[in-house]
């Protein structure tokens, strides 16, 4: 994963790039969940998500990146086949540009966050609202596919990833897999004991 950022008297963004073995046609398939696609970032709480019309999202959450709360009505920008926008009438930031590409591997997935919406001045005077979790957010995106590729096949784990762990929050998602994690460690170890005194038996 790559991540940067520019600014200057004309231009504030911030971007961070992801590679994936998925065709683009692929990736673009699983970018038109917008919500999923948002909900998969480890650093927003999400307490409302409505679509209020199409390509249209009121929502409301805390930014834990940056200790802030958001009310924000977003509208969905269709660009190309290759790229699309978020843009917010509330907030810092101004949009979310979102650009698929091929490449080697099978397609990257860019994600630009553009602050313009401000003078510089007023920037300056709210960096405590700027959001820091872009790396976060790409590297969560680029771990669900990679899950997705390996276990995807299995419906039951499709169901629990869309319908349970996306919705959860990050915190809940935490716990869930250290829940998981020890259970699996309870069932290795009971079946060392049961094979050991299994073979103790045999003999």
């Amino acid at each position: 994963m790559n991540a940067a950022s520019t600014s200057g008297p004309a231009e504030d963004k911030a971007w961070a790039t992801i590679q994936t073995v998925l065709r683009p046609e692929e990736l673009r398939v699983f970018c038109r969940d917008l919500e999923r696609l948002y909900r998969i970032n480890p650093y927003i709480e999400f307490r409302v998500w409505t679509e209020t019309a199409p390509g249209q999202v009121h929502t409301e959450f805390r930014n834990l990146s940056n200790k802030q709360d958001y009310k924000l009505d977003l509208t969905l920008v269709p660009e190309s086949d290759k790229a699309f926008s978020v843009r917010y009438a509330q907030g810092i930031k101004a949009a979310t540009r979102f650009e698929i590409q091929a490449s080697e591997l099978g397609s990257s997935l860019t994600i630009t966050d553009d602050y313009n919406r401000l003078s510089t001045e007023e920037r300056a005077q709210r960096l405590d609202e700027v959001d820091k979790s872009l790396p976060a957010w790409c590297q969560a995106i680029a771990d669900y596919l990679r899950r997705d590729r390996r276990w995807g096949w299995i419906a039951p784990w499709r169901w629990y990833m869309r319908r349970v762990w996306v919705p959860m929050k990050p915190s809940a998602r935490r716990v869930v897999w250290l829940l998981i994690l020890i259970s699996v460690v309870e069932f290795l170890f009971f079946a060392f004991v049961a094979l050991i005194w299994w073979a103790e038996h045999r003999g």
